[in-house]
């Protein structure tokens, strides 16, 4: 029990995990990196433990924050982030929604934990509470997420939302020699990564990065074996979208399913071979019909980090650009160093993207 500007209020941690589903199937805008399952992923992958906490106000009130800590490292130097590294968007579930007493308690709660870093990132459109209380030892970094509305259905978001030059693209790949096919077991994670490896030379020409390192820090952050713990524990709600070309492997993608919210999660190419057939204009026209068929209404295609023509590609689908803050604070100065550190070598190496 901790006392805060709305009350006394019971904090519970680890969340119990009956209660933390019980919340985000309430909570319309909870997205697959909000649920525990996807927690379970990074702690199966990664030197992480729960670390979910569960407020219960005294009006009833309950906001649920997906919550990891790093093992094996002193309290003092640890981490305590929702989410950590490239596992995306975590943040507050609250189906009643908030006030601002109540977003200033967490945030006051969360300032007294003795990790040395705590991280939040809030879902797209969601942290308008929580933008106006912040507590002042927590700063704040704007980031893009793209999101495409699918009210009304696939035969709208076809006619209405698409840009003309989707609509001919899907074209285009209808009437090529490619083949597509989607799986929900993972058979087809062996495909996805041998184009997530093939992908690889490419983005180190493009963003001016020597391939060595490109290699070893993409396959750092995305090893083989986190697409295969994804798709293992999410099942049917994880669905690969691969495009063949001849029998070779030319552009797939990984689309995640919660509720009423769908998330491009990952996607490779071989560019030879799927860029003259725009065989990804396809795979994203079948994922989005899919996730409509299932009654989504959001398709999150994520950040733009890696450059403009991402951007204009998302954008293309018809995307609205929502603000997606991630929040931090830290007693010992270590982030903003290590950030300057990597940007210094950045700019070394003319370095471009994210």
């Amino acid at each position: 029990m901790i006392n805060t500007p709305a009350g006394h209020v019971q904090v519970t941690t680890p969340a119990p995990r009956q209660t933390w589903w019980k919340l985000a199937d309430e909570d319309e805008a909870t997205c697959v990196t909000q649920t525990p399952a996807w927690l379970d992923c990074i702690c199966a992958t990664g030197p992480y433990q729960d670390a979910s906490r569960l407020y219960e106000f005294e009006d009833g009130t309950r906001v649920l924050l997906p919550l990891v800590a790093r093992r094996h490292f002193p309290l003092w130097l640890g981490e305590e982030e929702s989410w950590p590294g490239e596992w995306g968007i975590g943040g507050p579930v609250h189906p009643a929604g908030v006030g601002s007493a109540q977003a200033r308690a967490v945030f006051e709660d969360l300032a007294r934990r003795p990790a040395n870093r705590v991280m939040v990132r809030f879902r797209p459109g969601d942290d308008e509470p929580w933008a106006r209380t912040a507590s002042p030892g927590f700063r704040v970094e704007p980031q893009v997420t793209h999101v495409l509305n699918l009210e009304g259905g696939f035969g709208v978001v076809w006619e209405h939302r698409f840009h003309q030059g989707v609509r001919r693209g899907v074209r285009r790949a209808e009437s090529s020699d490619i083949e597509v096919e989607v799986d929900r077991t993972g058979r087809l994670v062996p495909a996805f990564y041998h184009l997530f490896e093939q992908s690889i030379p490419r983005w180190a020409e493009q963003q001016h990065e020597p391939l060595a390192l490109a290699r070893w820090r993409r396959k750092h952050v995305f090893p083989r074996r986190r697409l295969e713990t994804v798709t293992s524990r999410l099942g049917e709600s994880c669905a690969t979208w691969m495009a063949w070309r001849a029998g070779e492997p030319a552009a797939a993608i990984v689309v995640l399913r919660y509720g009423n919210h769908a998330l491009f999660w990952r996607g490779a190419m071989n560019r030879e071979l799927a860029h003259p057939t725009r065989a990804n204009h396809l795979l994203h026209r079948l994922a989005i019909e899919d996730v409509c068929a299932a009654g989504c209404r959001q398709y999150d295609m994520g950040g733009s980090l890696q450059g403009p023509s991402l951007a204009r590609f998302k954008e293309s689908f018809g995307t609205d650009g929502f603000t997606s803050r991630r929040y931090y604070r830290e007693r010992l100065p270590l982030y903003a160093p290590d950030r300057g550190l990597r940007r210094a070598v950045r700019r070394a190496i003319r370095f471009q993207g994210y």
